[in-house]
């Protein structure tokens, strides 16, 4: 009976620690769903997997969000014929290669060799 009693306050603590932040939630739920599948088939650990799924779906949400708005900047670079709109642009490539983003790294790297 004691580990029900556990459960029984963790799961209102993790809903209003979602609550909470909701700007940081990019992919955090479908990743604890998933992670708490995957724990409970794992020797009854759903909470862990939950958490560790958090962990993962935000990164990968995040991940994925910055190469679209990487690959989004490239474009309206190559199209636009504003000088100014451009520099903006290789500024906020320049910005999202410094955060790893593989695209802009990429076109960082042709931009130098040209």
């Amino acid at each position: 009976m004691p580990k029900r009693s556990n459960v029984l306050w963790v799961v209102p603590a993790f809903i209003m620690l979602l609550a909470i932040a909701p700007t940081s939630q990019a992919g955090c739920l479908t990743g604890a769903a998933v992670g708490a599948v995957a724990g409970h088939y794992a020797h009854h650990h759903a909470v862990l997997g939950a958490v560790g799924g958090c962990v993962v779906g935000h990164h990968l949400a995040v991940k994925k969000r910055r190469t679209a708005e990487a690959r989004k900047l490239i474009a309206d670079y190559a199209t636009s014929s504003d000088p100014r709109r451009k520099a903006r642009d290789a500024r906020e490539i320049d910005k999202l290669a410094r955060k790893k983003v593989p695209l802009a790294m990429q076109w960082e790297s042709q931009q130098r060799s040209r």
